[in-house]
């Protein structure tokens, strides 16, 4: 008889399960490495707004806890740093895009999406890619409340698309009949980002 697996150990197909998960160039990490542009901002919940503008019908402005109030999820995706490290199965908790885009009603020209952050942060996203599955507004990691390094108070998660396209910090959405480059984009990154196709930089 062959030798019994003990329980809890990964299986040869839970190992290749795994690497099918990960895109090319990527290394796994436990870790959740800190990365940004600049310091982290003070932010005050007291005048934090989160703003949707552009082109909508109306527009639509709210404070932390009326965002906090609307419908959550829970979902566990995988997070892809354009440096190259990837983490995996990571539990998120927040407002889903497509939860949020039931108070918005878009003008039919509207196609692209323009992320606004502190302090003056920007990422743009076609409207598709933003009502992607697995797309949310996170206020909570790992069953923790987001430490302000990693975006607190609210940071968009996009899990199919590299990881400046999750911003931290989030304060708007600016809908948009064409598409124009964010802070990084306009810094040499790839419009749109994706890491199974190694979109990192240029186009």
């Amino acid at each position: 008889m062959g030798a019994k697996r003990r329980p809890g150990l990964p299986t040869e197909e839970d190992e290749m399960s795994r690497k099918r998960r990960i895109p090319p160039g990527q290394t796994v990490t436990d870790d959740f490495p800190v990365l940004h542009h600049g310091s982290v901002p003070e932010i005050d919940l007291a005048t934090w707004r989160f703003r949707i503008f552009g082109r909508v019908e109306e527009p639509l402005e709210m404070t932390y806890d009326e965002f906090r109030s609307l419908p959550s999820v829970t979902q566990v995706s995988d997070f892809h740093c354009v440096t190259t490290w990837s983490r995996l199965d990571n539990r998120w908790e927040g407002v889903a895009s497509k939860e949020l885009m039931k108070r918005v009603r878009l003008k039919p020209e509207a196609r692209f999406v323009m992320v606004h952050a502190a302090p003056d942060f920007t990422a743009n996203l076609p409207l598709e890619d933003f009502l992607a599955d697995g797309v949310l507004f996170a206020w909570a990691h790992d069953r923790k409340e987001l430490t302000p390094e990693h975006g607190w108070p609210l940071r968009l998660v996009v899990p199919h698309l590299y990881a400046w396209k999750s911003a931290k910090w989030v304060t708007g959405l600016e809908f948009m009949a064409e598409d124009r480059p964010g802070f990084w984009e306009r810094r040499g990154y790839h419009p749109h980002g994706d890491p199974w196709a190694e979109e990192r930089y240029g186009v």
